[in-house]
């Protein structure tokens, strides 16, 4: 696809999902500060006791006028109730991935928009190459078996893979990437064995970036702990590291897991697998050799 544009890749600012999660922590601790209850503010601002909710969790669109609302029933005075205003601005401004939101459906833009702020991601795959690290040839041929797959939606859809890649490299603070890989997802013979080599050869290249780490859990092993499932694990920058967060997806939807019981689990999981994984250089000598072999 053609590169993206300077202003996308050298944006440094928080997006607005991760705007709208801090807005929302915000609007929280002040409530807490002050003593009021959630139905208490629900009734104030006119909204439902679901939707502060949500607001505080950054799960929707949070608009200006219920910001205001909300700090005056928590006496927040200017210039705080200001600069809270214009963060529910910027919070409901487009992100960059905004031209793709025709072929996305919302769960998985909410998901593009968090990775997009990520200082950190650690993913585990079980049955494919993680959609960061696939070549285009093999994320058509991955999106073509899809039920709902026609040209132009397959095409959106590499597009949008491509520009998600660029957007970890970029070359201000590029994103630090760890994926572990299933050796299965390495075998499975997506889009054929040229196609596939293709892909082998493109990981060994990946895995020389300084920002990208790419392991390989063995079938030898056998059987491992949290090996039956691709989770990804979104970890921000300071200052925001305690809106870390689980994704995981499923066929239709996903799910997030955002309590620091879920994340002190994950982390654990994803520590498990990568002591059962083959080392950096283990990997990608494997998948040199498997390329090889093709």
């Amino acid at each position: 696809m053609a590169d993206l544009t300077d202003d996308l890749l050298d944006d440094e600012g928080p997006g607005p999902n991760l705007r709208r999660r801090e807005l929302g922590r915000e609007l929280r601790a002040l409530r807490e500060q002050v003593g009021k209850k959630v139905a208490e503010a629900a009734k104030y601002a006119g909204l439902t006791v679901t939707t502060i909710n949500r607001i505080e969790g950054g799960k929707q669109v949070i608009l200006p006028r219920n910001v205001r609302l909300l700090c005056q029933f928590y006496g927040v005075e200017a210039p705080l109730s200001d600069h809270l205003v214009r963060q529910a601005e910027e919070s409901n401004e487009c992100g960059w991935w905004a031209m793709y939101s025709d072929n996305m459906p919302d769960w998985f833009e909410k998901y593009v928009g968090l990775e997009s702020d990520a200082a950190e991601l650690w993913n585990y795959s079980a049955t494919a190459v993680d959609g960061l690290l696939q070549t285009p040839e093999y994320a058509e041929a991955f999106f073509t078996v899809r039920p709902d797959g026609e040209e132009r939606g397959i095409q959106r859809a590499v597009e949008l893979r491509q520009a998600r890649q660029e957007r970890v490299n970029r070359a201000n603070h590029p994103t630090r990437l760890h994926v572990i890989h299933d050796e299965a997802a390495m075998r499975r013979m997506v889009g054929g064995p040229d196609v596939m080599r293709d892909q082998l050869r493109y990981l060994v290249k990946a895995a020389e970036r300084p920002n990208i780490t790419i392991q390989v859990v063995p079938f030898s092993i056998g059987a491992y702990p949290g090996g039956n499932s691709s989770f990804s694990m979104i970890r921000f920058p300071e200052g925001f590291d305690d809106m870390d967060a689980v994704y995981l997806e499923n066929q239709r939807g996903a799910v997030w897991l955002e309590r620091p019981a879920d994340i002190k689990h994950y982390t654990e999981v994803f520590a498990r697998i990568r002591n059962v994984a083959l080392s950096l250089e283990e990997s990608v000598e494997f998948m040199d050799s498997l390329a090889m072999s093709l």
